[in-house]
């Protein structure tokens, strides 16, 4: 499926203000508003910086620095990933500082129309991306002393029997990973043009001609064979991995600041062996910004580059660019699994253009789909339910890859198979025609509905694909032949299926839902008319959807 340039940024801001992303685009530091007469300076950052950056904004705003003139300096801080922060960008000018992973995602942002970031950027921190493991599963591998790489986990990812080898059966039949959303996120496209480098074992900065190589794209392709979801931004994959355990995720890749982070000294960064990107964080000034605002940008800039707000940064798990600052403490230490030489080879800096193709590749190369969508069209769905349900199921079917497979089941009095797994590239205008024309009315059949679409991917399951649920309902059961017990848990969560469930409004059996999504591997969600198309927008980028920016 083709990348779509900016999908617009009312659904960006819906969809980061109700997943219970870690960050969130209207987390704006700073309750009490500015000062009379301060000049305010409106930031982004990557979220992966929200943990340094709420410190020191705070730190800084209370300190009423002022600038040259006498006025109060104010910063106002919104935390997105870069490929979210490029559409808000190219749509806000009132935007004055932003802090992404990497210059090259400025450059991106130029090629997309806005050039006024590119000529004022200085690093303010440092964070290698690492594979992040549980320090037991790290341990198996034989880290410290064995190096792992990059190609070994997407083996160890597609082979449950080497997995078990390793783990001895501890931790689950197989090594579930994850990686950001490369179409969202600085640390995805970074994962997979570091796959890349590795198949090409080189540490210069690959071509695009070098990512149309058969090896690299079967090594990108097996990378990807092993992954289980794709999560929308760093700090909410460090969130997710750090508080579901083992099970969940063995391993999942992200900064060495995020590891600290949400797990220090249970998680460990694992420096891949064939080398890494090494995150800058360099925070660019717009020069169409007046030239106050711009003036008062660099004054927080300093203030970050100075002690006090490098000092915060090293407490907040990032490398200092301040060569003054002591590291040899909390998180760098021993526990942490810190090691401040490494990384021994960094990747060179990539283009725009193999940020795209390699964009490109990940949407061929990912594992396919096979989507089991349940709707609830029971009569309590009359209204603007219904419409918002249609409308943001029909979103979730035009974002889903053409060798998607989709089975969809409308349940009421009892369940409907309207849908029977179809490639999604040769039925989609078909599959949301049956969408559209879903009507309400009759009881909830949840339960036999949940027990039908588990059939479903039991007569449908390959080795090739990834099986997902998704359930809505707005409602308790009331007219299934079957309960919500252990056997139908097993029976919805068996052949590694991840289960998706979204309560849609105050009425629904919440406590069953996220139940089944937690033994799921999946993500519960509580949602209404309001927020329902952004809730499946976040699911369609876990599953590789095409969202984001891009070619």
């Amino acid at each position: 499926m083709n990348w779509q340039n900016f999908r617009g940024l009312g659904l960006l801001v819906a969809l980061l203000s109700v997943t219970g992303l870690a960050c969130g685009l209207l987390d704006d530091v700073g309750s009490e508003g500015p000062p009379r007469g301060a000049v305010v300076v409106n930031g982004v950052a990557n979220t992966a910086l929200q943990p340094w950056l709420e410190t020191a904004v705070s730190t800084f705003n209370a300190s009423a620095t002022e600038d040259t003139n006498g006025d109060p300096v104010y910063v106002q801080m919104q935390y997105v990933e870069s490929g979210q922060a490029v559409g808000q960008l190219l749509a806000d000018e009132t935007i004055t500082l932003w802090l992404s992973d990497d210059p090259v995602w400025t450059n991106i942002l130029a090629d997309q129309g806005s050039n006024r970031f590119q000529n004022d950027c200085v690093s303010v921190a440092q964070s290698p991306l690492v594979i992040a493991m549980w320090r037991d599963v790290a341990e198996s591998l034989g880290w410290p002393g064995l190096p792992i790489g990059w190609l070994d986990i997407g083996s160890l990812a597609n082979d449950p029997a080497a997995w078990a080898y390793y783990s001895g059966g501890a931790y689950g039949d197989t090594f579930r990973l994850s990686h950001t959303h490369p179409g969202l996120s600085g640390s995805g496209a970074s994962t997979l043009l570091a796959i890349v480098q590795a198949a090409e074992a080189q540490t210069e900065a690959v071509t695009s001609d070098d990512i149309q190589k058969p090896i690299v794209q079967a090594s990108v392709g097996a990378f990807e064979g092993g992954v289980s979801w794709f999560s929308n931004s760093t700090a909410a994959l460090g969130s997710a991995m750090a508080e579901r355990g083992i099970s969940y995720l063995g391993a999942g890749i992200m900064y060495e600041s995020t590891v600290l982070q949400y797990g220090y000294s249970e998680l460990v960064p694992v420096y891949p062996l064939e080398g890494t990107f090494m995150s800058t964080h360099p925070a660019c000034i717009s020069q169409t910004a007046v030239s106050a605002t711009q003036a008062a940008a660099t004054v927080f800039r300093d203030y970050l580059l100075g002690e006090e707000g490098q000092q915060t940064a090293v407490a907040a798990g990032f490398r200092p660019v301040n060569g003054t600052i002591d590291t040899n403490a909390t998180p760098f230490d021993a526990a942490g699994g810190t090691d401040l030489t490494q990384p021994a080879t960094v990747f060179g800096a990539p283009s725009v253009e193999t940020v795209y193709a390699v964009q490109e590749l990940w949407q061929s190369a990912r594992k396919d789909v096979n989507l089991v969508m349940l709707l609830d069209t029971s009569g309590s769905m009359e209204g603007d339910k219904i419409i918002g349900m249609r409308l943001a199921a029909e979103q979730f079917v035009q974002q889903m890859g053409d060798d998607d497979y989709i089975s969809v089941i409308d349940f009421h009095t009892q369940p409907d198979v309207v849908v029977y797994h179809k490639r999604v590239g040769d039925n989609r205008a078909e599959v949301i025609s049956i969408i559209q024309r879903m009507v309400d009315g009759g009881d909830t059949a949840l339960y036999d509905a949940i027990a039908t679409g588990a059939q479903i991917i039991d007569q449908t399951t390959l080795p090739q694909t990834t099986n997902a649920m998704v359930v809505l309902t707005d409602g308790q059961d009331t007219n299934s032949s079957r309960d919500f017990d252990s056997r139908l848990i097993a029976e919805a969560t068996a052949h590694d299926t991840t289960v998706f469930t979204i309560a849609y409004g105050s009425d629904a059996e919440e406590s069953t839902l996220q139940a089944l999504a937690t033994q799921g591997n999946g993500n519960f969600f509580l949602g209404d008319e309001a927020s329902i198309a952004a809730i499946y927008d976040e699911m369609s980028a876990a599953f590789g959807g095409s969202v984001g920016v891009g070619r």
